[in-house]
């Protein structure tokens, strides 16, 4: 056996992710992946490092703030990296692709920080949440909603609406925005909602899985290992 082969798996024993290993042997992660994809014992380190890093991932988007000028970029080239080890992780799973068919399709894509989705459909706004809080890992406490309506619609009706049918809870909705419908009886009963979370690094990541994500799916390995 090749001697850097033998410290990889050295190293994956202690538990060290394929990231790690090929900073520290500099060997390609497709070659890490050819030694190590059948082997039990680190399919069983592969998932309890996806779940370390999903409880990491949520703890760096809360200390972000604290971080600030030059070692911005840094942490942006970290979120890149991290996005694109996740979505080697999740690429098999339909909510992940789900919610980042939704945002492509829908979310924000023209500011830094936002990660939000504007919609009238329940169902679509209901399964957005239930991306950010079970595949992205974002606290229930950072997701953001806001409703726009008609000057003739009650704001406290609409925004109790989409509380229950996003299951956001009314303190996370910010004050709803008065629009004028160009059509006199064409109008929404309960507003437009927008809902998700204010994260320049989510905003990040984001932009990096929509980048990864059409080749992949365009890719015909991709359904070879389904």
């Amino acid at each position: 056996m090749r001697k850097d082969k033998q410290e990889a798996f050295v190293l994956r024993r202690r538990g060290k992710s394929y990231l790690e290993i090929r900073k520290a042997l500099k060997i390609p992660k497709g070659t890490l992946s050819g030694w190590f994809s059948t082997v039990d014992w680190s399919k069983q380190i592969k998932e309890r490092l996806a779940s370390q890093a999903q409880d990491q991932h949520t703890t760096r988007l809360i200390d972000l703030n604290r971080v600030r000028g030059q070692h911005l970029k840094k942490v942006y080239e970290e979120a890149r990296e991290e996005a694109r080890v996740e979505f080697n992780e999740m690429k098999y799973n339909p909510l992940f692709i789900a919610g980042l068919m939704l945002y492509w399709g829908e979310g924000d894509k023209l500011t830094k920080y936002s990660t939000a989705i504007t919609n009238t459909d329940p169902d679509l706004i209901r399964l957005y949440v239930f991306f950010l809080k079970n595949a992205c890992r974002i606290p229930e406490e950072k997701i953001r909603a806001h409703v726009l309506i008609y000057p003739d619609l009650s704001d406290e009706d609409c925004r109790k609406y989409w509380s229950h049918e996003s299951s956001v809870n009314l303190s996370q909705f910010t004050k709803s925005t008065i629009i004028v419908g160009r059509h006199k009886t064409r109008r929404i009963k309960y507003g437009v909602c927008m809902i998700g979370i204010s994260s320049t690094y989510l905003k990040v990541k984001m932009l990096e899985w929509l980048k990864l994500l059409p080749k992949e799916l365009m890719n015909e390995a991709y359904y070879a290992k389904m």
